[in-house]
């Protein structure tokens, strides 16, 4: 084909990879119950915010979003502790403008109440463990293991259910495909 050489075809399978790799792995941003009115009062057990992130994955650097009326309830990112006990007294972070948004800097498990008076002994509360990020740039430490999202939510909520790893197997379908691509655009150059 004219105008086309080995060089920018090559160039061109390159930046596909690096999207690959990289778009997959982006923080994301993660509404709080998957709708814009989860943080309430469950109506069911079954209804628990906990329910949500049990079944959902949380990675370093992906943030969590609330959507609530700031004039009438707000967010507290407690201690496990405090959690435990739906004791608002003395918060870590408190948020009340309605559109919270509370990005998740490190693995392990993350806390939350509501700052509502009574609202967390009926059940508005959520705990969200964050997975230890894979291929990390060694500082010479071994980072400490993330608690499992089952041992996290044992002792309030019972037992969890565990996540599942298709996001793993996607990640690891689509660098083969990518590797497949370059590798076949080097052996059959246009």
């Amino acid at each position: 084909m004219a105008g086309y050489s080995k060089t920018s075809t090559t160039t061109s399978a390159s930046l596909l990879i690096l999207f690959l790799l990289f778009g997959f792995s982006m923080a994301k941003e993660m509404l709080v119950g998957g709708k814009t009115d989860a943080w309430r009062v469950p109506a069911s057990e079954s209804d628990s915010l906990n329910q949500w992130a049990e079944k959902s994955r949380f990675q370093v650097g992906d943030y969590l979003v609330w959507k609530y009326d700031g004039g009438k309830d707000s967010v507290l990112q407690v201690s496990r502790e405090d959690y435990g006990n739906c004791s608002i007294s003395n918060p870590i972070k408190e948020y009340n403008d309605g559109t919270t948004k509370v990005k998740l800097e490190h693995p392990g498990p993350f806390y939350f109440i509501s700052g509502a008076k009574g609202h967390c002994e009926k059940g508005q509360k959520l705990v969200v463990v964050v997975l230890t990020p894979r291929g990390g740039r060694f500082t010479g430490i071994a980072p400490s293991p993330s608690p499992s999202p089952s041992s996290a939510f044992a002792e309030f909520e019972g037992p969890a259910v565990a996540p599942t790893s298709s996001a793993t197997a996607l990640n690891g379908g689509i660098l083969m495909m990518a590797m497949g691509v370059v590798a076949a655009m080097w052996v059959f150059p246009m």
